[in-house]
């Protein structure tokens, strides 16, 4: 299934997760397999996170791109509209194309 995702992108080009194992560099055309990380300061969600479509009022744009990506193995999961609405969390993504 397509969905959209926001990414960091940093500097020399490569893109990474916006906030839980950003060190990890991600690829287009390669599946990821979800990994659980606890990390400080924020509420422990495995699963990669998603959503229907690429916008999120309650995330910054800087710095930062929006990508199709395909999701596999999901959940949906209903959130308040201030925090993006419908959430995907899925098992597994790959990274398709920038959102132009």
């Amino acid at each position: 299934m397509k969905a959209y995702k926001l990414f960091r992108q940093r500097k020399n080009g490569t893109l990474g997760s916006l906030f839980i194992n950003k060190r990890q560099i991600l690829e287009n055309n390669t599946w990821y397999q979800a990994e659980a990380h606890e990390t400080k300061g924020y509420k422990f969600r495995p699963y990669w996170h998603s959503l229907p479509q690429p916008k999120a009022s309650h995330l910054s744009e800087k710095n930062r791109v929006w990508y199709e990506i395909e999701i596999d193995e999901y959940q949906v999961i209903e959130r308040p509209e201030s925090q993006g609405g419908t959430w995907y969390l899925s098992e597994r993504v790959k990274i398709l194309r920038p959102v132009k």
